[in-house]
C-alpha cells in the first residue's frame, strides 16, 4: 500500500533552494551543501527511510557523496560493488527510474540479494545531470515496498536541479580546489563514455545500460581503464562483436 503522496509545499521547497543557494556562496565546502540537500529530500518525501547522492566518475566507478543514513550508504555501496542497480541504471540511462519492491524484482537480481537483509524495498533514483550528461544520481529509499509513485520520482527531480547546479558551480574557476576526484573524472569523461555507449547501441541494438555493462566488461576482462576502451572505440578502433 503506498503512502500518500503530499508534495512539498512551493514556497518550502523554493527555501530549501535558497539555502542551498546561500550555501553555495557563503560556505568553502559543498559537502555541506549535498548533505542539506538529501535531508531535505527525506524529510519532504512521505515513508522516506533516507536519501542520498552517487557520483560516477570516468571509469563508471560509483561513490556515495552524502547519505542521510546508514542504510542508505549500504544500499548504494552494493551498486557501487556490483556495477548493476537502479542508480547505475538511471545514470546510464539518463532518465529516473522507480522500483515499487527490491524483493520482488528481477532487472538487478544480484543488487536485490545484496539488499535484502536491508529495510529497503522502494527506491526513486534520478540522474544529475550537467551539460556533458548525467554525472550522478540522487536517490530515496523507503523500507516499505510500494512508498513511491511516479510523482515521487517528478518531485525528486526538481530537488536535483540544486544538486547539478551545486556540480556546477563547483566546476566555476573561483572553486577549483573543491573539485574531488570522482567529480573530476565524471566530467571529463562522461561526453565520451555516452558516446562509446551509443556507438555499440547503434551496431548491436543493445539498451543504454547493456551498452555500458559491455564497456566495463571489457574494461575489467582486459585490466584497461574504461576510459581507454570508450576512446578506443570513438577514435575508430573497432570493439570485436558483442557476445
Amino acid at each position: 500500500m503506498s503512502q500518500p503522496f503530499n508534495p512539498l509545499p512551493l514556497d518550502e521547497l523554493t527555501a530549501v533552494f535558497a539555502r542551498i543557494k546561500g550555501l553555495l556562496l557563503t560556505e568553502d565546502k559543498v559537502d555541506r551543501a549535498l548533505q542539506l540537500l538529501v535531508q531535505a529530500v527525506r524529510d519532504a518525501i512521505p515513508g522516506s527511510a533516507g536519501a542520498g547522492i552517487s557520483l560516477f566518475d570516468a571509469q563508471g566507478r560509483g561513490s556515495s557523496t552524502a547519505a542521510s543514513e546508514r542504510l542508505v550508504e549500504q544500499a548504494d555501496a552494493a551498486q557501487h560493488d556490483l556495477g548493476q542497480g537502479p542508480c547505475v541504471a538511471a545514470w546510464t540511462a539518463g532518465k529516473t527510474v522507480l522500483v515499487h519492491d527490491a524483493a520482488e524484482d528481477g532487472r538487478w537480481p544480484l543488487w536485490s540479494r545484496a539488499v535484502a537483509s536491508l529495510p529497503v524495498r522502494s527506491l526513486v533514483s534520478t540522474p544529475l545531470g550537467t551539460t556533458g550528461g548525467p554525472i550522478g544520481t540522487l536517490k530515496v529509499y523507503a523500507a516499505l515496498p510500494a512508498a513511491f509513485t511516479a510523482e515521487t520520482g517528478q518531485l525528486l527531480e526538481k530537488f536535483a536541479v540544486p544538486a547539478a547546479t551545486l556540480m556546477a558551480h563547483v566546476q566555476g574557476p573561483e572553486t577549483p580546489r573543491h573539485l574531488s576526484g570522482p567529480f573530476k573524472g565524471a566530467l571529463a569523461g562522461r561526453d565520451n563514455t555516452n558516446r562509446a555507449c551509443g556507438i555499440l547501441m547503434e551496431r548491436h541494438g543493445l539498451t543504454a545500460e547493456q551498452a555500458f555493462r559491455e564497456l566495463l566488461r571489457r574494461a575489467r576482462t582486459d585490466g584497461t581503464p574504461l576510459s581507454r576502451v570508450c576512446s578506443d572505440l570513438t577514435d575508430g578502433p573497432r570493439l570485436p562483436t558483442v557476445g
